[in-house]
């Protein structure tokens, strides 16, 4: 009479474990977990910086822009907003021609960077953008966030709206 017991009690833990390991991470799918939502600010620390500043006007400068995810996994996929402000005028910033976004996912700890790269304009250049302020906003996110843009003045292509200035893709940073 033991073993018919002790044969339910068998099945019963057995069904118990495969119940408790679903494989997907306690609730959440597997895809959900590796992919993540869209990352946005409240979840990364940014920096903008150290610069490979343009020297004088017609030279090219690179501002590299770090992103650190200090929260659950979030995906980067596409490219970032980045726009120039300055005495009133605001300018998008083109991406790089020829670039390709890739989609990354950000898990806690990883980190991604871009890098603006611009033309410097003559100090009150008529194409110049007197440019103070970087306005940037990441894919699949509506939140922006503003850093100072102490760079230099921004040379535009054919008027101050059309800067020569360019964003890059997104690579990730680290192993």
């Amino acid at each position: 009479m033991r073993t018919i017991p002790l044969a339910v009690a068998a099945l019963a833990s057995a069904l118990l474990l495969t119940a408790c390991d679903s494989g997907s991470g306690g609730g959440s799918s597997d895809s959900d977990s590796k992919n993540g939502s869209a990352c946005s600010f409240d979840g990364v620390g940014v920096q903008v910086g150290p610069a490979s500043t343009a020297p004088s006007a017609g030279d090219t400068g690179e501002v590299p822009v770090s992103l650190t995810n200090q929260s659950k996994p979030c995906t980067l996929d596409g490219f970032a907003g980045a726009s120039l402000e300055g005495g009133g005028t605001k300018v998008a910033l083109a991406t790089q021609k020829g670039a390709k976004a890739q989609k990354l996912t950000l898990a806690k700890g990883d980190a991604a960077s871009f890098t603006i790269t611009y033309v410097r304009g003559a100090a009150g250049g008529k194409l110049s953008l007197a440019a103070t302020k970087l306005v940037i906003t990441l894919p699949g996110s509506s939140d922006t966030a503003s850093y100072k843009w102490s760079y230099g003045p921004v040379q535009g292509k054919t008027s101050v709206s059309d800067s020569d200035a360019s964003v890059s893709a997104f690579t990730q940073a680290g192993d």
